[in-house]
């Protein structure tokens, strides 16, 4: 299967009735996270979970195999463009599927050259080259 790279998101959920409609709940984490904001209208692609198994995964654990893998790997050099700015002041890049890497020091609008220095499931940290 093909995979958009306008993917801003992936998250499993269940599809709830309610009088006369479905209902997919998004989690406040894709929205918290900046992938989506609220009012803004998204196209939805729903994937069979028939296959899929519920697992705890804790933070030092390689995500289950058939997971999305973060896009970016550790000592990777990219140029990002700073989008938004996180709650403690650093910059927010988003790449493929939307993925967060946070850019400390980083200006919203400025287009940097960074090293990926650490990486995890959801987001990646990037130190500013030049």
């Amino acid at each position: 299967m093909e995979i958009s790279d306008k993917l801003l998101c992936l998250f499993s959920a269940e599809v709830e009735e309610e009088d006369d409609r479905f209902i997919v709940e998004i989690p406040r984490r894709e929205v918290d996270t900046g992938a989506i904001e609220a009012g803004d209208t998204h196209r939805i692609a729903l994937i069979s979970g028939e296959h899929e198994t519920t697992t705890t995964e804790s933070p030092s654990e390689e995500p289950p195999s058939g997971e999305p893998q973060p896009p970016v790997e550790e000592g990777e050099i990219r140029y990002v463009e700073i989008e938004d700015l996180g709650k403690q002041g650093d910059g927010i890049a988003r790449v493929e599927r939307g993925y967060v890497i946070i850019v400390p020091g980083g200006e919203v609008g400025e287009r940097v050259k960074v090293e990926i220095s650490e990486v995890k499931s959801n987001f990646a940290v990037g130190e500013i080259l030049d």
